[in-house]
Order: structure tokens, then sequence, then C-alpha cells
């Protein structure tokens, strides 16, 4: 699983999940060095969100592989409802309560308008479940977005969806590998970048 480069939403610490922002070109930057990094496997099939970003992040790799990207929805990112495109600190200034509120319990509470962590796990982990059914063996990519990936590998390993802003750390341009099986899905990579050159990972933003 990689979640895509940088955008101006990443860049600036904003709420983006249904808005679509491109890449920036540090974003389109990343894709291609992580295209570089894994062209040489042999990808069975490569699955990307709706959105731009993650197109554009799987579209390097698709070119240099010959592989057709496939969308899937269940794997678009969650929906902040009114306060996308919104900086976090901006949202804390502005409503401090209803921030706190929706901070205190990210899986079952929404943003005004927007979606839960635990139905975000719900269609994302059904597309998960349907991917795996359709390919038993091989490396599969799933291209996504901070809050689904989490949300996905605390799915996978088991661990109370709560808690996936506070264990896991998903940065942009980020690989994180499962072995899995019909059974099991073991954790072998989180949130690697050591494809990346040293001066985008040290690029700002989250």
């Amino acid at each position: 699983m990689v979640r895509h480069g940088q955008t101006a939403a990443s860049r600036e610490n904003r709420f983006s999940g249904s808005s679509d922002p491109p890449l920036t070109v540090v974003g389109e930057a990343m894709a291609e060095a992580f295209a570089r990094a894994y062209a040489s496997l042999e990808w069975e099939a490569i699955y990307a969100s709706p959105r731009l970003r993650t197109r554009q992040t799987a579209d390097p790799l698709c070119r240099l592989t010959g592989v057709e990207g496939t969308i899937e929805e269940g794997l678009r990112e969650i929906d902040y409802g009114e306060w996308e495109g919104l900086r976090q600190e901006d949202v804390k200034e502005r409503w401090p309560e209803a921030f706190e509120h929706w901070a205190d319990d990210v899986a079952s509470r929404w943003t005004p308008g927007g979606e839960t962590a635990f139905e975000v796990a719900a269609r994302a982990m059904r597309a998960v479940e349907g991917i795996r059914s359709r390919h038993e063996r091989g490396n599969v990519l799933l291209v996504s977005h901070k809050a689904t990936l989490r949300v996905i590998t605390c799915a996978l390993l088991g661990l109370d969806v709560r808690l996936f802003r506070e264990r896991i750390a998903y940065p942009v341009g980020a690989v994180t590998l499962f072995e899995v099986t019909k059974k099991t899905a073991q954790l072998t990579i989180l949130g690697d970048r050591s494809h990346l050159p040293e001066e985008l990972r040290n690029q700002e933003g989250t």
C-alpha cells in the first residue's frame, strides 16, 4: 500500500478527503521515485482510489510496468464534510468545542457532514476483501490516503480502529507491506520512505 504524494493540502495540514487537489511538483517527484523503486516487481494489479492525487501517484508505475490501473471506490479518503479544505489549527480556533468532541473519538464521531472512521473501515475492508478474493497470489498495489490506509492497517492487524490516528503514522509517499494469505495478513514494512531521495523525505507537511 502507498499513500499518494504531496499535495498543497497535505503540505499545509488541511483536511482533505472528498476534495480533489492534484499533486504538487514535489508530489509528482515522489510518485516517479516510487515507480522507479518498485517497477522491477511483477505486479498482478494496481488499484487506486478515484481521487486525482492517488491516480497521479499510480500513473508512473502503470506506465513503467504496462499494468493498467483500476479505480476502487472503497479506497477513497474519509469525507471531512464542512471542514474540507480547512487547516486543523483553524478548526480548533473557530470551533474548539466541536473539534474537541470529534478528536476525543474520531472513529465513531463525524465531522459536520462527514464520515466516521468506522464507516471508512466498513467500505475500505469490503474493497480489500474483494481484491484479496480476486488475487490469491502475486503483488497487488493499493494507492490510497492517510486516514484510509491507517484504518486498513489497524483492521488487518486486529487493532481497535479507534487507535488509527494515535498508533499509525503514514506520511505522504510512504509504503506499507502486508504478506496476505486467505487467513492472515502479516505486516512486514510500515511507513517506509527509503525509496525517496532525502530532499523529498524532508518536505514540510503531513
